[in-house]
Order: structure tokens, then C-alpha cells, then sequence
């Protein structure tokens, strides 16, 4: 990351009212950065920028659903009205869905599609062509864009489909927009953040789920989802601002990948030794047969 980008430069942060987004958010605000806090929540997000403004910063609060495209654009043009082009664009929102996929409901789809798919679209659609414009202007400088993806962009863990789909979907354009970069710029760069089970909050994003897309009466596929992605989440060891530090320090290296858990990687390999193969996928739970045992007898009704 260039001093332009470290020191005195302008973060854009969605999701920015807890976990990643707000220890980014801090991090920015320690590296001298000002910081335009996004998120969906109204109450947390005041309160996450009177936290941040005391460490310094300068901030613009922005409440949104990054799935709205207008909303995004809104974003921009308050951004650009108040500090300027971004040199730092996290698009970090993200919201979590499991159940056994064809359980999943066309709302279910259209609310985790929305925020998890659209709402990265949204973010590079938007803030790319001014960051360009931004390199064009000034040979020194540099920006970056971070997209949170998971490792279940890179796996797809069963009775989570809903959510495998959407993450795969950001590491699929955050690839793409890697490449996209490195045909038409060498001072704008992407990034995509693949966490593995971490402490954020995520768990509980269905607090956030608008009154148009509320869910149906979950299906027992779906309460043991929640169940699983609750204990596993919140007993994660990695916290959220040791994965906010690791964004920054990729940032800094100029490295596209940033993993929480690089150990999860193991997996990754044997989903891709498999395409080759080619074999049928490996069971998720080879390590851990207690817990596929545990599923199937919960799923089944044994």
C-alpha cells in the first residue's frame, strides 16, 4: 500500500458497524485514514463512529442496504462530496443462510444473493471507474479494493447452499476483477478475504433481514444450520481484528488472498485434487466423522 493509501487516505467500509468493518475501520482511523463507515444498522453504526472518531478519525457515517443500487451510488457521491476518491474500498458486507439448499425459499435466495453478490457488484461497479480516474490523474498513487468472500468460496460445506453459492460468486469476481486491474492499471489492486469460522456477529444477521424478504417458519435443515453456525462461530479462535490486520498487511504486500485460517487450505487442495481426478467430492467430514454422523442422524430424524 502506498503512504498515499496508509497515511491520510480514504477508506469506503461496509459492514462497518461490527466485526471486520469495525476493525478495519479502527485500523484505518490508526493509520491516519478517514473513514466513511457503511452498514445497515442504524444504532450500532452511531455508536462504532463515536469509537472511531475518538481514535482521531475524521468519519462520514452512511446507513444503507448495499444491495440497493442506488444506495451504493448515494454512497459514492456522499464519499466523494465529503473526502474524496477512496483509496481503500472494503465491500465487506455480508450476511450467513444454511439449510438444505432446495429448502431454501426464492426470498432466502434473493436476500443473501442481494447483500452477499450484489452488494460486492454494487461496490466495484461503483467505486472502480473513480479510482482509475484517480491512478490516471496522479502516477503515485494507489488504491485498493477488498471484497469479503469465505472458505465457503472455496469449498462448499453441505446444508449451507444458499451461502457456498454466494461466496463462490465473490471469489469468482474478485478473480476477475484481479485480472480486469492487471489489463488496464498497475496503481489499482483487488483483493479477496476468505475467513474461515471467526467471531463477527454474522450468525445472528438475520436481525437485519428486511420486512420484504422475512423468512418463512424455518425448516428443521435450517435451525440445525443456525445451531452449527452459531457454536461454530462463536467459539472461533481467530478473532475479527486479527483478520482486519491480516487485510491490511495483504494490502501493504500487494498479496490477492488473505486467509483467517491458512491450515483450512488442506481441504481446498483435496476439493481441487478431486475436479482433477476426476473423482466424486471427498466427505466434508473425513476429520470429523462424529460431527457428519451427528447430521445425518438430525437430518433423518434417527
Amino acid at each position: 500500500m502506498s503512504d498515499n493509501a496508509a497515511r491520510g487516505g480514504i477508506a469506503v467500509i461496509t459492514g462497518a458497524a461490527s466485526g471486520f468493518g469495525l476493525q478495519a475501520s479502527r485500523i484505518a482511523a490508526q493509520r491516519g485514514m478517514k473513514v466513511v463507515m457503511a452498514d445497515v444498522q442504524a444504532d450500532a453504526l452511531a455508536i462504532s463512529q463515536h469509537e472511531v472518531e475518538g481514535l482521531g478519525a475524521q468519519v462520514l457515517p452512511f446507513q444503507l442496504d448495499v444491495s440497493q443500487a442506488a444506495q451504493v451510488e448515494a454512497l459514492a457521491e456522499a464519499t466523494l462530496a465529503r473526502f474524496g476518491v477512496p483509496s481503500f474500498v472494503f465491500n465487506n458486507a455480508g450476511v450467513g443462510a444454511g439449510g438444505l439448499v432446495w429448502e431454501a425459499s426464492v426470498r432466502d435466495w434473493e436476500w443473501v444473493l442481494g447483500v452477499n453478490v450484489m452488494g460486492v457488484v454494487h461496490g466495484v461497479r461503483v467505486f472502480t471507474p473513480l479510482m482509475l480516474e484517480a491512478a490516471k490523474r496522479d502516477p503515485a498513487w494507489q488504491g485498493h479494493i477488498v471484497n469479503t468472500a469465505s472458505m465457503a468460496g472455496l469449498l462448499n460445506p453441505p446444508n449451507m447452499g444458499v451461502y457456498n453459492v454466494s461466496k463462490h460468486a465473490v471469489v469468482a469476481l474478485s478473480e476477475t476483477l484481479y485480472q480486469d486491474l492487471a489489463l488496464v492499471t498497475d496503481q489499482v489492486h483487488a483483493h479477496v478475504l476468505c475467513p474461515f469460522f471467526v467471531p463477527t456477529g454474522i450468525h445472528q444477521s438475520h436481525r437485519n433481514r428486511p420486512a420484504e424478504a422475512a423468512a418463512a417458519k424455518p425448516t428443521k435443515s435450517q435451525l440445525i444450520a443456525q445451531a452449527m453456525s452459531e457454536k461454530a462461530v462463536t467459539s472461533g479462535k481467530v478473532t475479527a481484528a486479527e483478520v482486519a490486520a491480516k487485510v491490511f498487511e495483504a494490502m501493504d504486500d500487494n498479496r490477492f488472498y488473505i486467509y483467517s485460517h491458512p491450515r483450512a487450505l488442506a481441504t481446498v487442495q483435496l476439493r481441487f485434487e478431486d475436479i482433477m481426478a476426476p473423482r466424486n467430492p471427498s466427505d466434508p467430514f473425513r476429520d470429523r466423522p462424529e460431527v457428519g454422523e451427528q447430521l445425518r442422524r438430525q437430518l433423518r430424524g434417527a
